[in-house]
């Protein structure tokens, strides 16, 4: 099995409105962002996928949610935890990478706290 990763950050704020505690205030972070593509098979080239492709898709992505208010994203329900932020960029960069087979994003808000979605 192969796996190829390309990885970009952004900054956003966001607050967690079902939360009681800290992060239910409004607060920030610069979020890094893995996305993952798994496969058995190369092309014809030698490759599981382009790292420029994954990379552009990744960036098109995150440039929607770059320097916003996250909460302001209806798919989040005005809750966007790290968990629904991976689920929001996995589904958005399918959409644009078609065939690409990706298997996974990782959100970080911080070095140590990650959140992952991958596709079953």
């Amino acid at each position: 099995m192969y796996t190829v990763r390309v990885e970009a950050s952004f900054a956003a704020a966001h607050f967690l409105a079902e939360y009681r505690g800290k992060c239910e205030n409004l607060h920030g972070h610069n979020y890094r962002v893995r996305a993952e593509a798994r496969g058995a098979s190369l092309d014809a080239s030698g490759m599981l996928a382009d790292f420029g492709i994954l990379k552009s898709a990744l960036r098109d992505v995150m440039e929607r949610l770059d320097h916003t208010l996250l909460n302001d994203e209806p798919r989040f329900a005005n809750s966007p935890s790290a968990e629904r932020i991976a689920e929001f960029i996995y589904l958005e960069m399918k959409k644009i990478l078609g065939t690409v087979p990706l298997s996974a994003v990782e959100v970080f808000e911080t070095d140590t706290c990650m959140a992952r979605y991958a596709a079953e």
